[in-house]
């Protein structure tokens, strides 16, 4: 009889599609050692099972628009902190896409969207990012400033989609048809794709800035009204990248 350890390295190695055999061979095994592996693995299959469904639910709108043509997903990150820019995200998934755990990303760890950011940026047919600085936010508004970032990401995509699916939003000025979808990030997998992108893009962009001005705790809040940042933004005035529109309240 095989001991449990060389049983849990067994299944271990093993793929995917070779579980359901070694399942067959310990059947017959009553230890509670190896019960215990096999009830691990068959939750582990079970969690894997309910992702995918998850996911087939969250591709309704791509199935839907399916015969238009490519469909981009854009959404946005940005508009509530007192500094730094507005990002948005604009990507075109393929149409058998299989990334799981697309999500919306205040929904996913900060390791899992830098897990997902990768995948999406080797896996999608096209991804286009853009910017509005803190200085653009205070001359056309924030509203503004966030369509005027939607449209670049829309510009810089390798390839022009057909269909846009939106974040909630219709942006101005885009002779693409758009589908707004309240709460897209978590209904749509390439608003979610987009919405990933967009939160990695600029969490990263806030750390660099927090390496040239770690006063404000940039790296942490993002740019967003926390109390350490409120308190520093007393203490120091306002950076260069602060939104003067947004700070009138603590300086």
């Amino acid at each position: 009889m095989k001991k449990i350890a060389e049983i849990k390295e067994e299944f271990q190695k093993a793929a995917f599609d070779e579980r359901e055999a070694l399942y067959e061979a310990y059947k017959e095994d009553t230890r509670a050692g190896v019960l215990a592996v096999i009830n691990k693995y068959k939750k582990q299959e079970e969690k894997l099972l309910k992702e995918k469904e998850r996911i087939e639910q969250m591709k309704f709108y791509e199935k839907k628009y399916d015969h238009v043509g490519y469909i981009c997903g854009i959404d946005e990150v940005g508009r509530g902190p007192l500094a730094g820019p507005v990002v948005a995200g604009a990507v075109i998934l393929p149409e058998d896409c299989q990334i799981l755990y697309l999500n919306d990303s205040k929904k996913l760890s900060e390791k899992k969207r830098e897990e997902l950011y990768e995948i999406i940026m080797e896996q999608a047919v096209a991804v286009g990012i853009g910017y509005a600085s803190h200085t653009r936010i205070d001359e056309i508004n924030i509203l503004q400033a966030t369509y005027e970032a939607m449209r670049e990401a829309i510009s810089k995509l390798s390839v022009r989609p057909q269909i846009l699916l939106n974040d909630a939003v219709t942006i101005p000025m885009v002779e693409i048809p758009q589908v707004p979808i309240i709460k897209g990030d978590a209904k749509s997998v390439s608003i979610a794709a987009a919405s990933i992108v967009a939160k990695v893009t600029r969490d990263r962009l806030m750390v660099k800035y927090s390496e040239l001005m770690p006063e404000y705790g940039f790296a942490s809040n993002k740019g967003y009204g926390s109390q350490e940042h409120i308190e520093a933004l007393k203490k120091y005035g306002p950076s260069p990248i602060h939104r003067k529109t947004f700070i009138k309240n603590f300086v």
